[in-house]
């Protein structure tokens, strides 16, 4: 079957060349999660007599860079949790210690969380070329409501993941349930950009 030869293919690669494979898969879905935000902002999200915009490649490369530079990052977080809170101290054929389970999760979203989110922010803003002041209004704006959302939506999907996915797996799991994030972010960043791209228009006109 062709999900049994993909899921061959990447583990092979990922025993090879982890760090690569990672970055890859990270890019790849980001990028996925940006092209479906903006095909829905330009069908089904269009506000009445709006037009369509023309398909911004550039910011799905940004996507995609910041997927790639970031999953393997990731994957060097999970194995710290991993080796840090086991899930079977007694051995794999012991219980799962819903605990330590438990602890995953937290430290996930108290510590990760939060700091990446801060980057995905700065990065954007330093890739879309942003000033301070921009980027700085970018944090004010979206960084409390994205992460309040965060939290409401990840510590579910991290516990799926941290219980059932094996570690190579874990980054492919995230991405494939952080296109649906990635669109949200998309989303929110592509408002707060418009929101700035009008604000420096009018400063412009008025001198």
């Amino acid at each position: 079957m062709a999900t049994i030869a993909i899921a061959r293919a990447y583990q092979q690669s990922f025993d090879a060349r982890p760090h690569t494979t990672l970055a890859i898969t990270g890019g790849l879905f980001n990028a996925l999660g940006d092209f479906v935000a903006q095909v829905y902002q330009n069908t089904i999200g269009l506000k009445p007599r709006e037009r369509p915009r023309t398909y911004d490649i550039a910011r799905t490369l940004r996507f995609f860079c910041f997927g790639f530079a970031m999953s393997p990052l990731l994957g060097r977080w999970n194995q710290f949790l991993e080796h840090t809170f086991p899930l079977r101290s007694n051995g794999p054929a012991s219980k799962v210690s819903w605990v330590a389970l438990g602890k995953r999760v937290a430290c996930d979203q108290i510590v990760l969380a939060p700091f990446g989110l801060a980057l995905f922010l700065g990065t954007m803003g330093i890739m879309e070329g942003r000033n301070r002041r921009q980027i700085q209004q970018k944090y004010s704006d979206i960084y409390v409501p994205a992460l309040l959302t965060n939290w409401k939506v990840w510590p579910a999907a991290q516990l799926i993941n941290f219980r059932y996915m094996p570690l190579p797996y874990r980054i492919p799991f995230q991405s494939t349930c952080g296109v649906f994030w990635t669109l949200y972010l998309s989303m929110l960043n592509s408002r707060e950009d418009a929101k700035q791209d009008r604000e420096a228009a009018m400063h412009r006109i008025l001198g």
